[in-house]
């Protein structure tokens, strides 16, 4: 993982990053000369009213006034329809510079690069699934209760039994909110004498969980294990503040995408330094759970890695799944030790079951139950529009940050300016996009943040990128050089490449651990297998890189002429049209009963 927030400031041009501190000294001067004038002359708009506190420091009043006012448009633009593919946003007439927006009755259909609908579920074509609607009719709107009293369904547990087995985890929980799945959650796992190693991008969720628990928070560097393993060692070593005594706990955590900088977090690394050193490991997987892995398992499967290497797994059902409220996945003793200690779990509503029968049917879907490949479908176009749409980006020289197969990609702009120049202009174009500046990015690092989604297709892109083209080229955001782009797409390819390799060698991995649940294989597959000494199945015979899967009531002969070829990780893979859809959706889990092995 090359990417870190070092970097990140490397890659702005000297000449750029000058433009834009001058954007913002020339911005601050006039506004404070404007205040001078103003305090002189109309000083009763200045003050405090009596009575009141003043709600914001000195500098948050006046960025707020001379700055943010002023592009204040093109955040919070109200919408009129699902966020799918496409989204209705509703138009606004801007008065006195900022100080008001008034919706003037007008709407402009655009092509959504704003949403988290990373799958495509949040607009379903066709409608809502025939179950939620029951689910609607059954229980109502909402639960109208916590957990531990009457808000508990079986719509609930069946979630929370398919999330568990999902993630290969032997117990869950969801909660009805994905930021209150952090906030209230983290308090309940560490308090005083604990100390957190939080990377220092972490999301303003798990700000808040950890600052509430009452521990010890260090900050490690974005994306960085050696740092972390320096802030390991030197915590390790010297204990607790004071009385130096060892640390009650320590838990690191991480994200799975960073939101604002789609860049995939290096879990190989943490996973050994937690191992090594005796940690525990949180994963935030709000934005990757459903996004990364061959069949959308999130940062553990892109980084073949299983999920029981990970303490704590949280993720949220806002992006992926097209809903609302969050989950987290673990041990059996963690999962009721939070139902009985946290927040959250105690005393908020839970989650309403039509949202939860929404994600089961999404849920659903994903893991293949719906005997379709829906589901792997949106995962695979996903990924290959992120490639594809990031790559094109980098062609035209523009400059985006984040890794490749990440569905967010920032695309940077830096001057204040053009944050308001590139939103404005792409809407006018019908293109809905989401621009972030100071304080939410530092100073420097503007940018416009592009969420893609299984439900754009080819054409959707290709308008996309046409729009952002011209956009860039009218507003001059073509940062990168011909040299500069040639080694952003070698490393671009290097990481998609390795990528793909561990995809293979992960559904390699869980056929053979398929097979070997089963510990049988045919005779003819044993022949043919003999060529190759490579893995060595538990009942005695040799596999190798070629495997020959055969149906019970088949005849051999027969067996071999309906088989078909799949090239698979370099081999060449025999399937049985009845057997292939049951192994790739069995994730390691053993096939169902009418996918079986001949002996």
């Amino acid at each position: 993982m090359k990417n870190n927030s070092k970097s990140l400031y490397d890659r702005i041009p000297y000449i750029v990053a000058l433009t834009t501190y001058f954007s913002y000294a020339m911005v601050i001067c006039f506004g404070y000369i404007k205040d001078f004038i103003g305090k002189l002359f109309r000083r009763k708009k200045f003050l405090v009213p009596k009575g009141y506190a003043r709600l914001l420091s000195d500098f948050e009043d006046f960025y707020t006034r001379r700055l943010y006012s002023r592009i204040r448009d093109c955040w919070s633009r109200p919408v009129c329809s699902a966020p799918g593919a496409y989204i209705d946003v509703m138009l606004r007439d801007v008065i006195n510079y900022g100080e008001e927006l008034r919706i003037n009755g007008k709407t402009k259909r655009c092509l959504n690069l704003g949403s988290y609908n990373y799958l495509g579920y949040a607009d379903v074509p066709g409608g809502v699934d025939d179950q939620v609607l029951r689910v609607l009719d059954l229980y109502g709107v909402s639960p109208c209760g916590t957990p531990n009293d009457t808000g508990y369904t079986d719509v609930h547990a069946r979630l929370e039994s398919l999330v568990a087995e999902f993630l290969n985890r032997p117990a869950a929980l969801v909660m009805g909110m994905g930021f209150a799945t952090n906030s209230q959650i983290i308090p309940s796992l560490v308090g005083p004498g604990c100390l957190i190693l939080s990377d220092e991008l972490n999301h303003a969720s798990i700000v808040v969980g950890a600052r509430a628990s009452g521990a010890k928070i260090k900050i490690f560097r974005h994306n960085n294990p050696v740092d972390l393993e320096k802030q390991l060692r030197l915590a390790i070593a010297e204990g607790q503040p004071r009385t130096h005594r060892p640390w009650k706990k320590i838990l690191i955590i991480v994200e799975g995408i960073y939101s604002m900088e789609g860049e995939i977090c290096p879990l190989a690394e943490i996973v050994e330094l937690k191992k090594k050193y005796k940690a525990y490991l949180f994963l935030d997987e709000a934005h990757s759970i459903g996004a990364l892995g061959h069949s959308g398992r999130g940062v553990p499967e892109y980084w073949n890695i299983p999920h029981s290497e990970v303490d704590i797994l949280m993720g949220t059902f806002t992006k992926s799944f097209g809903a609302v409220g969050g989950y987290i996945a673990g041990s059996l003793e963690l999962i009721e030790h939070l139902r009985n200690s946290a927040p959250g779990c105690l005393y908020s509503s839970s989650m309403s079951c039509v949202c939860a029968q929404h994600i089961l049917f999404a849920l659903e879907q994903i893991m293949g139950r719906d005997n379709t490949h829906i589901g792997q479908q949106k995962i695979v176009r996903l990924r290959e529009n992120a490639i594809m749409f990031r790559r094109r980006l980098i062609e035209l020289g523009i400059q985006v940050y984040g890794d490749p197969g990440s569905p967010v990609i920032p695309i940077m702009l830096y001057p204040p300016a053009k944050i308001a120049a590139f939103s404005r202009e792409c809407l006018a174009r019908g293109l809905a996009v989401v621009v972030v500046g100071f304080p939410a990015t530092p100073l420097l690092l503007s940018r416009a943040r592009i969420c893609l989604s299984a439900a754009h297709t080819p054409e959707d892109l290709e308008f996309a990128l046409h729009v952002i083209e011209e956009v860039a080229e009218l507003i001059q955001i073509k940062y990168n050089n011909k040299k500069m782009i040639e080694m952003q797409l070698e490393e671009e390819e290097e990481v998609v490449k390795a990528a793909e390799d561990r995809a293979s060698q992960n559904k390699t991995n869980c056929s053979l651990e398929a097979i070997r649940n089963h510990k049988t294989v045919s005779m003819l597959g044993k022949k043919l297998l003999s060529n190759h000494l490579g893995h060595e199945l538990q009942n005695g015979c040799k596999l190798s890189n070629g495997i020959v899967y055969s149906d019970r009531n088949t005849h051999k002969e027969d067996r071999v002429a309906s088989s078909f070829q799949r090239k698979w990780n370099g081999m060449d893979i025999q399937w049985l049209p009845s057997m292939s859809s049951s192994l790739e959706n069995s994730h390691c889990r053993g096939m169902e009963s009418s996918a079986t092995v001949e002996t």
